[in-house]
């Protein structure tokens, strides 16, 4: 099509022991949103670092403005006017907004060779920022920014350079929603100055709010694409799995047990405050509540991770003293964090030695690991989580975001924990990668574990748990069984609306 800003071609990837990309055609148009989605692994990462000059094609032609281009690095492609955005935002904390914001293009002064113009690119910055309405300074440094503030910064940093295609990337994964407001904001500005913009995103609310057309892609092919009013959740769905997903959260077969955790007025000065709960054997208890609520402070607390302030805690109705994770484990807790890339996975180590970490000890009986106990436990749970990877000596940071959650899996219930505490599990995976987390949760509590679910996602909370603690500010609101839990009553516990919220114990 003569409009297309972008056109890719039979696109083609080859990884040793992987066909990442198999002939993938996509349509790029000038002032259009336009929508990357498939499953973690379908090959939409391997596709934007094609886009952006980090890859080379084993096949296929890129056309940009017309004319075929094939880049060498990513500052070729971010010279000719095509940038990424990463969910995870990769700039130097260490620097200014400033010097990130010119970092590769820097402005000089002409007076002597390489002497760069430092007032010029804080006066342009300054400019650049005014622009977008950001309250941020241009000599503030990177590390004292939010997650929505930085990825504002990179997107000020496309404007720089004058990018004619801003690829975004998860951008909202952690965003408040007053935030992601203002990046819908940038974002249709964007498409007003004609800026061809590819939105990567999971969410399908984000989707149908700020998108104008999608493509889908699954296992590294091309599906198809289409107009997004013109289409619906369901039809985008099928295209993605490949199979109508007609029920995302499983029906609750588990028996509620004797109560295995319980914590008495549990505090921590400064994040939550005389909190009282209890975890049966065979429940999926819930955890609701919106930014700041307390919810991952009140867990890390638990597992040893920071120190409870007041308390107690107590297993199998035994009272506990958790000084540490070690202690925490060596007593049948397992905590699957939030943040899977800095806190749940070691990125440049393969997936064996992350799988088998928490077990150190037992598999290494002398100064030497037990290669043969480190394999069976591996295969096992590795089979188990249906983790998609070239192999197990491969690293971490090889695999699709999905797969990555997968291996945190994997290691922790290779403890073979009687507790499970799991910390926003789907947040960043696709629909499909979802329902699967979701089936092997309610089967693991089915066995008899005791899980405790944090989600900010209400329908995961409603669609899996058994009771849900609802929490405001570091205090318990409400409490809901499965039957009286519902969106009204649990927005109103998390907003702190009423004081007269729930009740089930």
């Amino acid at each position: 099509m003569n409009d297309n800003i972008l056109e890719l071609r039979g696109i083609t990837k080859y990884f040793p022991g992987i066909k990442a990309l198999d002939g993938v055609d996509l349509n790029i148009r000038p002032g259009e949103v336009h929508a990357l989605i498939g499953e973690n692994g379908a090959g939409k990462s391997t596709l934007v670092k094609i886009l952006t000059g980090v890859y080379t094609p084993t096949e296929g032609k890129i056309f940009y403005k017309g004319k075929s281009v094939s880049f060498k690095n990513a500052l070729e492609a971010q010279a000719s006017g095509i940038t990424a955005i990463h969910q995870e935002a990769s700039m130097f904390s260490e620097l200014s907004v400033a010097e990130n914001i010119y970092m590769g293009h820097h402005l000089k002064t002409g007076k002597f060779p390489g002497s760069l113009d430092w007032r010029g690119m804080r006066k342009k910055t300054k400019a650049l920022l005014d622009d977008l309405e950001l309250d941020i300074h241009p000599d503030t440094l990177i590390k004292n920014l939010g997650v929505a503030q930085r990825h504002m910064v990179e997107i000020a940093k496309a404007l720089s350079i004058d990018a004619q295609v801003v690829i975004m990337d998860e951008p909202t994964s952690a965003l408040t929603l007053r935030e992601v407001e203002d990046l819908y904001r940038i974002v249709r500005r964007l498409k007003e100055e004609g800026k061809a913009i590819i939105f990567i995103s999971h969410k399908f609310d984000e989707i149908f709010e700020i998108t104008d057309y999608f493509t889908v892609l699954r296992d590294g092919r091309y599906i198809g694409e289409g107009n997004v009013k013109e289409s619906t959740v369901d039809d985008i769905v099928k295209m993605m799995v490949g199979r109508s997903l007609d029920q995302m959260y499983p029906e609750s077969n588990a028996k509620i047990g004797d109560v295995i955790l319980e914590a008495e007025g549990i505090s921590q000065t400064g994040f939550f405050k005389d909190v009282s709960f209890k975890l049966h054997k065979g429940e999926i208890l819930g955890f609701f509540g919106l930014v700041g609520a307390g919810r991952t402070e009140v867990m890390r607390s638990i597992f040893g991770i920071d120190k409870l302030s007041n308390g107690t805690v107590s297993i199998n109705g035994k009272r506990v003293h958790i000084h540490n994770p070690k202690d925490a484990m060596d007593m049948g807790l397992a905590y699957v964090p939030e943040d899977r890339q800095n806190q749940g996975v070691i990125l440049d180590m393969d997936l064996s030695k992350n799988i088998t970490l928490p077990q150190i000890d037992n598999i290494s009986p002398g100064t030497l690991i037990d290669k043969k106990k480190e394999k069976e436990i591996t295969n096992e749970f590795g089979s188990m989580m249906e983790i998609k990877c070239a192999g197990y000596h491969v690293n971490a940071n090889t695999l699709s975001g999905g797969n990555q959650q997968k291996v945190v899996l994997a290691k922790w219930l290779a403890t073979k924990p009687a507790v499970l505490i799991l910390d926003e599990p789907t947040k960043g995976i696709d629909v499909a990668t979802k329902a699967s987390v979701h089936k092997f949760v309610s089967e693991l509590a089915a066995e008899g574990l005791g899980v405790i679910l944090i989600s900010s996602e209400l329908p995961e909370v409603l669609g899996m748990a058994d009771r849900v603690i609802v929490m405001h500010e570091g205090l318990i609101t409400g409490e809901f069984t499965r039957e009286e839990a519902n969106s009204e009553n649990i927005i109103r516990a998390a907003t702190g609306t009423t004081d007269d919220i729930g009740g089930a114990a």
